[in-house]
């Protein structure tokens, strides 16, 4: 992913779960250093509707170190109204415009990308994932995306 984004000099916003921050500690340094953000998705990706409010605030805590980022994505868009006042005391919470569902096993490819260039407009919050259930997919999509971003003028910063 970091390759492909150095091709087209686009800048990214990365949602770390705080497990794998700590994993993997040496690619958010990588990361930052390429000039890319890092946000807080929750230390165990749990889901905001299915746990209690404090377990959810405790899970986030914890990655907060591992990120050290003002910016939350909630994992899965889920956010109570009351998560979200207490979020917002120490959070920008962003959410997005297009998700990719690169996620899934058995996307079409060349339909989803359609989907994504399509929904892409100045401004865009587009998610992909890195993780291992993605990586087929977002070897497909992520380099075709960045090319046509580059062909519409847009250009990728971070949030």
């Amino acid at each position: 992913m970091l390759e492909q984004l150095a091709l087209y000099q686009a800048k990214a916003t990365f949602f770390m779960v705080g497990q794998n921050a700590q994993k993997f500690p040496t690619i958010v340094e990588q990361v930052i250093e390429q000039g890319h953000a890092v946000g807080n998705h929750t230390f165990n990706h749990i889901k905001g509707w299915s746990n209690r409010n404090q377990k959810y605030y405790e899970n986030t805590a914890l990655a907060a170190p591992l990120t050290s980022s003002k910016l939350f994505r909630p994992p899965y868009g889920q956010i109570s109204p009351l998560q979200i006042r207490q979020f917002k005391k120490q959070y920008q919470i962003i959410m997005w415009s297009v998700l990719s569902k690169d996620y899934l096993p058995n996307l079409n490819c060349s339909k989803a990308l359609k989907r994504i260039c399509k929904a892409t407009k100045p401004g865009s919050i587009i998610v992909f994932h890195d993780s291992i259930k993605a990586e087929a997919q977002l070897r497909q999509l992520l380099p075709a995306y960045l090319q046509y971003c580059a062909q519409q003028g847009f250009s990728m910063q971070v949030l």
